[in-house]
């Protein structure tokens, strides 16, 4: 995976990121989930590279990138702060504007530069992502029951301690063979870390604290996605059983946006890497 890509720890104002990047062409921003790395992008950046530039971080908080300092908000560990610090990384390599595609945790940050840099964003790729605001006002009992951990992460202390107590029984769905032997190599390694496991929680806990606000902000003063948009979700997860249409919650966000269903689980770049980059590859080619 990563043929041909330089391995980097490149620094910005708020830390250091570790970011792989590489390929020809349009620069794209590919920006990870919950509990991944950059490395889960590596069967789609192979796809991918031939045609467009990549650059894979690992999003502050995650993997081996910096750790944001705490604060009684979570105000360093919101998406608006993680935005700063990526549109600063791109700036540094040499795009000033760029495609950007987020997954999961990804999708929410992408989400937000989106916002915060419209200038700077080309075009936005959601994958298995709403705003958290739409998450959390329509939150049912099957909400609390399939994706519980949203509130348990919200809670102080305890989360970090029972994951770091045994990492893999957490994390029990990892598998080398479905990610691929450094990749999985990697994300084992990164979840042993106990300031790591902080600071993937903390994401969890802006969301809850000052995510959403932002996103009411947004909402309040009439503020959408201004560049087209694409949604995507894996069909075989549950964010179209609960929510129903994704696309016609994101229109209510953007003003140029389509999607559909890709036949995967959830972790859709190491499961259906081909699907997913020819729609990727498909919608940024799209004039």
């Amino acid at each position: 995976m990563f043929d041909g890509f330089a391995l980097a720890h490149i620094e910005v104002g708020s830390g250091s990121l570790r970011v792989r990047h590489g390929g020809s062409g349009p620069a794209v921003l590919l920006l990870h989930g919950h509990p991944r790395t950059h490395m889960t992008w590596g069967k789609v950046a192979d796809l991918l590279s031939p045609h467009l530039t990549l650059v894979c971080p690992d999003l502050p908080g995650f993997g081996r990138s910096y750790q944001p300092t705490d604060a009684p908000d979570s105000r360093n560990s919101s998406k608006r702060a993680k935005a700063v610090a990526l549109v600063e990384l791109m700036q540094r390599l040499g795009h000033e504007s760029f495609f950007v595609a987020g997954h999961d945790r990804g999708s929410l940050t992408a989400f937000r530069m989106a916002m915060d840099y419209p200038a700077c964003v080309r075009k936005l790729v959601i994958i298995d992502g709403l705003p958290v605001i739409e998450h959390l006002e329509r939150a049912d009992w099957k909400f609390a029951r399939d994706w519980y951990h949203w509130f348990f992460f919200a809670q102080p202390e305890k989360p970090e301690r029972a994951i770091s107590a045994d990492p893999l029984a957490w994390y029990d769905k990892l598998s080398p063979s479905l990610m691929g032997t450094e990749a999985y190599d990697d994300l084992v390694d990164v979840i042993h870390d106990a300031g790591v496991i902080h600071g993937m929680i903390e994401d969890y806990r802006a969301g809850l604290r000052i995510d959403h606000l932002h996103d009411r902000e947004d909402r309040d003063a009439g503020r959408k996605v201004t560049c087209p948009m694409l949604c995507l979700w894996s069909l075989r997860d549950d964010l179209e059983q609960i929510y129903g249409n994704p696309v016609a919650i994101w229109q209510n966000w953007a003003d140029d946006v389509r999607g559909f269903g890709i036949d995967s689980g959830h972790h859709v770049a190491e499961e259906n890497p081909a699907a997913l980059s020819q729609a990727i590859r498909e919608f940024l080619e799209m004039r």
